[in-house]
């Protein structure tokens, strides 16, 4: 009985040392610490990170892109407020435009009656070419006439005096030409006066001032021989319209070169 039992003992011990090398030959290769070889190191996230961001990158894919929220100042809200805001001051803006309006109209026309009482505005010289020619030829043809004599034949000269002047001038006109009167009929003097040049300045109302460049000869055949002096002159006459539609000399400037 005894080489029973051993015999039984015997094959328990043979039956457990096969199982544990089935076992042993059956279990997976033991894996090497990751922290061995540094080119099969990657970088570790925290826990439930991939997971997370995983999740969150399938709802964006899925939900599309956010709905936009209405604000409380976006367009649609300021247009309405400007409506609101219009509709009540309409009517105040209107009556401000109004006041302006009148308030710069009072200004125009302000400022255009300063402008008509301005010196130059007033100027027809300036604005009225029909008044400008009138007045440049009956002065050009009186200073021609006033400032022209002959000895021989006084009476044109005296008829230009007693007609085409007047205030100060008479006495201007009759102190420039009284050498000349004293001196023509010893010398037989003859003197001719021809305007080369006029330009009115000034033409206000029956008021005028014109500029005058001329020329003068004057000739004496008291000698054997006749004797001819030339000179040019340059002055300025005021003219005055009068009651028959005729411009005189009123004034006459020789800017302080006397007579």
């Amino acid at each position: 009985m005894s080489t029973t039992r051993h015999l039984v003992n015997r094959q328990r011990r043979l039956a457990s040392a096969g199982a544990a090398r089935v076992a042993t030959e059956t279990a997976p290769p033991e894996r090497k610490p990751r922290g061995l070889n540094p080119a099969d190191r990657r970088p570790s996230s925290p826990t439930g990170e991939a997971p997370k961001r995983a999740t969150e990158e399938a709802a964006e894919e899925t939900a599309g892109p956010p709905a936009r929220r209405r604000l409380p100042g976006s367009r649609g809200a300021v247009r309405s407020g400007l409506r609101r805001v219009l509709s009540v001051r309409t009517p105040v803006v209107l009556c401000v435009l109004v006041v302006l309006l009148g308030g710069f109209a009072a200004f125009a026309a302000t400022r255009a009656d300063s402008l008509r009482s301005d010196p130059a505005a007033r100027n027809a010289a300036l604005t009225d070419p029909a008044r400008t020619s009138e007045v440049k030829g009956q002065t050009e043809k009186a200073v021609a006439a006033l400032f022209s004599y002959n000895y021989a034949d006084s009476g044109p000269a005296d008829k230009a005096a007693s007609t085409l002047l007047t205030g100060k001038a008479v006495q201007q006109h009759r102190d420039m030409l009284a050498a000349v009167r004293a001196q023509a009929k010893d010398q037989k003097l003859v003197l001719t006066t021809t305007v080369t040049e006029s330009g009115v300045e000034m033409i206000d109302g029956s008021r005028a001032r014109v500029l005058v460049y001329a020329d003068q000869s004057s000739t004496r055949t008291a000698g054997k021989k006749p004797e001819t002096t030339y000179a040019a002159a340059m002055f300025a006459v005021d003219v005055a319209r009068g009651s028959n539609g005729t411009w005189q000399i009123s004034g006459i400037d020789t800017f302080g070169q006397g007579s």
